[in-house]
């Protein structure tokens, strides 16, 4: 039977009764981009550049669709502006199209260098990016 070890902005991770992280359990958790079959952008091997080391929070609306800046140069973060298609700054990385299936408060990712796109996995707690200076 899995146990709640903690919590990665705001979303429970569990572990097992062997003592080890349950992941199917922890990604049942996270919240679901209900477009993410839909669009490529969302499986870029590429993550952009750390805009902050800490996720944002925000109330999303099912009844919207939102484009999450993974090129980290966007200055109306976590969302995009379209800086990527900028011709001088030679980006290749192109936004996560994204929709939730409820309207409450979810944690986006601002570290870009999540694993469950747009939404934070605690990817930013980990002490090579802490260590970055921003």
């Amino acid at each position: 039977m899995a146990q709640l070890l903690h919590r990665i902005s705001g979303y429970l991770v569990y572990s097992s009764s062997s003592g080890k992280k349950d992941k199917n359990q922890a990604e049942s958790a996270l919240p679901k981009n209900l477009l993410e079959d839909f669009h490529s952008a969302s499986s870029q091997p590429e993550n952009g550049y750390i805009y902050d080391k800490k996720p944002f929070k925000m109330v999303l609306d099912p009844e919207k669709h939102y484009n999450w800046c993974l090129c980290g140069q966007s200055k109306s973060q976590p969302l995009c502006d379209g800086t990527h298609k900028a011709m001088g700054l030679k980006i290749k990385l192109r936004p996560v199209r994204f929709k939730v299936a409820e309207k409450k408060e979810y944690w986006l990712c601002n570290c870009k260098q999540t694993t469950h796109r747009p939404f934070c996995d605690g990817t930013h707690k980990r002490e090579d990016i802490q260590a970055l200076k921003r």
